[in-house]
């Protein structure tokens, strides 16, 4: 097989959470480039209908369906329904989160659960969904979506709950390849910098000038930027790394 035919992703299953938009749309999109066929999963379904109909215009078959991350049931449920359309689920990106600014001593109970139970609690549930189906068939590749916050306290936001989240992402994909490796499955991160999403657009001018003069290469990430990283660890090109954080972040956290 030549390099190129091992980034093939021809005849692959795969989901993407939180794939309506953003940086999941953009994986979403890049799987099916490669080859794949799509779940997209997300809590907006009808932002997930018409993210599908666009993926599905590059030939492959693509799945819309609604999910709320933070519940076991539903991911448990959704999950079976992906593999139950196509016989197995080869590859699984968890994409799905949310992001909050506080300062730490007036974050509230309910904000720090807020955030916790989508970007850590509903990785681990979608994880634990996407591994029981990938060990029993002895194949698979889990990619969570983590962030360079989880290795670094951000500037300038204060989001103490978003970066305990995101460290805790990238512990629970270490702590989940170490478990599954010997049986098949390889469970990977991706921690991108600071990318122009909706999630990001909201920024001020003062936010953007500091991420962009904290940055090497002197501008922010788009989501496009992460696909090469997503296909890569998706990918045969990749069958000998697991528990790997890969950090897509334009050099910033080398300063």
């Amino acid at each position: 097989m030549g390099i190129l035919d091992r980034f093939s992703l021809a005849g692959r299953t795969a989901l993407v959470t939180g794939g309506a938009r953003g940086i999941g749309r953009s994986l979403a999109e890049a799987l099916a480039e490669a080859g794949a066929n799509v779940a997209v999963l997300d809590v907006n379904i009808a932002l997930a209908e018409s993210t599908a109909q666009d993926i599905q215009k590059l030939g492959v078959d693509v799945l819309a369906l609604a999910l709320d991350v933070t519940d076991a049931a539903r991911v448990s449920k959704v999950v079976e329904q992906v593999h139950a359309h196509w016989g197995r689920l080869d590859i699984a990106i968890n994409s799905a989160g949310i992001a909050r600014r506080s300062p730490s001593e007036q974050i509230e109970e309910a904000e720090w659960d807020a955030i916790l139970d989508v970007n850590l609690k509903g990785v681990f549930l979608c994880s634990q969904a996407e591994g029981r189906v990938m060990l029993a068939q002895g194949s698979g590749s889990i990619i969570n979506v983590a962030s360079m916050s989880g290795q670094i306290v951000n500037r300038p936001q204060q989001h103490a709950h978003y970066n305990a989240s995101k460290a805790g992402v990238v512990q629970v994909t270490r702590t989940l390849a170490a478990e599954w490796a010997s049986r098949g499955v390889r469970v990977n991160s991706i921690s991108p910098g600071h990318t122009n999403t909706p999630m990001t657009a909201h920024a001020s001018a003062v936010d953007r000038a500091t991420w962009v003069s904290n940055t090497p290469m002197e501008r922010l990430g788009e989501p496009a930027d992460l696909q090469g990283a997503a296909i890569y660890l998706a990918s045969d090109a990749s069958s000998y790394v697991t528990g790997h954080d890969l950090v897509v972040d334009g050099g910033y956290t080398l300063w």
